[in-house]
């Protein structure tokens, strides 16, 4: 890789290969030859629908205006999830994307609230929270007197066009055709050119693996392997269908539980997305499939499309001149909305480690040590959904509830049941704000607060708990109805 423009190939479109297509040339394309190759003829998953906040970052970095991107999209916006069934059949907690309370240098809002708690004034959790109640009074604004954390439902196929066309304007080539084989060196064993099934061949220094699941590249050519995580998240299937809406968009996703699993609700302007996720040792297809069509609202518009897969990563998301994002180079099931995310952070983290010349071994080391500690890190925070449940109806949460657990993650349980704390990383994805959500609503409750709280006198403290409370109150006052407010955010343009 040296001397004029670098030659990027990337390997099947969707909505991952257009992020990097999109990204690459926004950032970095005078510096770039990039040519996608992808096929009409093979599908995408595309159910990815729903997102989470960093999205509008990365829509910042590449330069996207946000309301051409949701009138682009049907999008609707998301304020957080909606937890069913998960704890105990019949109770409900919600993850929103906010802070809840007021954090201090010391100790985290928590403390202050369990001591309230213990004293028998404090009003419940999420209602410290502005997401969390404009959620659930289908609330939102993009005001500056109440500004929301929020992300989107979104038509990922739309996503995937709109990305298409602005990588096509900043001189992305797109190829239409199937991948017949990848050429490799036969000393150094790097991709030099795919094959097309036309004959023509593309020859490229860099290639990005976004072919799915099957990763064509990084794993049938280069034999990277694939670390299973099936027994930490024993769903394996999806069945995903869409349905009319037959009413306004909730501005935020339901996920709701079953004996095998969970499944989710997505609303778009225009549509519905609906979806189950089980565990085929403990559910059948058939009966996954009557589940779901038996809980939608709407008619269908779709036929059910089956998804199976394999939760786990790629050895080495970047191996030798490869670099496989999307469900490539691995997958975690969508129980956060995390997919499109780490499509999002694998090209910015290729774009901040990008080689110069050829290609060292300790850039693609940090990539890759980079890539692994996001896969874990996001992969405990779901394993913590279905870990820390009290549910006993069904072997499938037995298994969960017994089941054993990383280090790391069989820690973070221990220290906030003790102490009301979540030990952060530098760089996390998700932080405190949601665990401590995800802890409370699965029934981890701390035995103990932070003494530093107990300085606080018991009118001080309840002052500071009703002034939080009241804030958020007279914010959600602010706010309009989320379907009145996209229809003219959308109308207005």
């Amino acid at each position: 890789m040296s001397g004029g423009k670098k030659r990027i190939v990337i390997a099947g479109g969707g909505t991952a290969g257009w992020i990097a297509a999109a990204a690459l040339s926004q950032q970095m394309g005078e510096l770039l030859d990039i040519t996608l190759v992808e096929s009409e003829d093979i599908g995408t998953v595309g159910v990815g629908e729903a997102t989470i906040p960093p999205m509008r970052t990365f829509h910042r970095l590449v330069g996207i205006n946000e309301q051409e991107f949701v009138k682009a999209t049907n999008a609707t916006f998301k304020l957080g999830i909606q937890f069913e069934n998960w704890k105990q059949v019949g109770e409900k907690y919600f993850h929103s994307f906010g802070v809840t309370g007021k954090q201090t240098i010391v100790t985290d809002f928590i403390h202050f609230w369990l001591r309230g708690r213990e004293l028998g004034f404090a009003r419940d959790f999420g209602d410290y929270c502005l997401e969390f109640k404009a959620a659930l009074k289908e609330r939102f604004s993009l005001n500056n007197q109440a500004k929301l954390n929020y992300a989107f439902h979104l038509d990922a196929g739309r996503y995937a066009r709109f990305l298409r066309a602005r990588a096509e304007s900043c001189g992305v080539k797109r190829v239409e055709g199937k991948i017949a084989q990848a050429n490799q060196n036969t000393d150094s064993g790097y991709l030099t050119s795919l094959v097309l099934e036309s004959g023509r061949e593309l020859a490229g220094d860099l290639f990005i693996d976004c072919t799915g699941m099957k990763g064509l590249l990084i794993e049938q050519t280069l034999k990277t392997g694939f670390e299973e995580w099936g027994h930490w998240l024993p769903c394996d299937t999806a069945i995903a269908v869409q349905t009319e809406a037959v009413a306004p968009p909730l501005p935020y996703t339901k996920s709701v539980a079953h004996s095998a699993g969970w499944r989710w609700q997505i609303p778009l302007q225009n549509r519905v997305g609906n979806g189950i996720v089980f565990s085929s040792r403990h559910m059948s297809e058939g009966e996954a499939k009557d589940k779901l069509l038996s809980s939608i609202e709407g008619k269908t518009l779709t036929e059910p499309n089956v998804i199976r897969f394999k939760t786990g990563r790629r050895k080495k998301s970047w191996n030798k001149n490869c670099i496989a994002m999307g469900l490539a180079s691995g997958f975690l099931e969508p129980l956060e909305s995390t997919s499109i995310h780490m499509i999002m952070t694998a090209v910015t983290r290729l774009i901040q480690l990008f080689p110069h010349d050829e290609i060292k071994q300790s850039v693609v080391d940090e990539y890759n040590s980079q890539a692994e500690s996001e896969y874990e890190r996001i992969r405990d925070f779901i394993i913590l959904h279905y870990k820390a449940t009290e549910r006993d109806d069904s072997d499938f949460w037995r298994y969960c509830r017994d089941m054993d657990v990383p280090e790391d993650l069989k820690h973070r349980i221990n220290l906030f049941r003790d102490f009301g704390r979540s030990n952060q990383v530098e760089g996390e994805l998700f932080r405190l704000d949601s665990w401590t959500q995800v802890m409370l609503g699965q029934g981890v409750v701390p035995s103990s607060y932070h003494p530093m709280v107990e300085l606080m006198s018991e009118a001080a403290l309840k002052s500071l708990l009703a002034s939080i409370a009241e804030k958020v109150d007279k914010d959600i006052a602010g706010l309009e109805n989320h379907a009145d407010f996209v229809k003219r955010y959308c109308g207005s343009m």
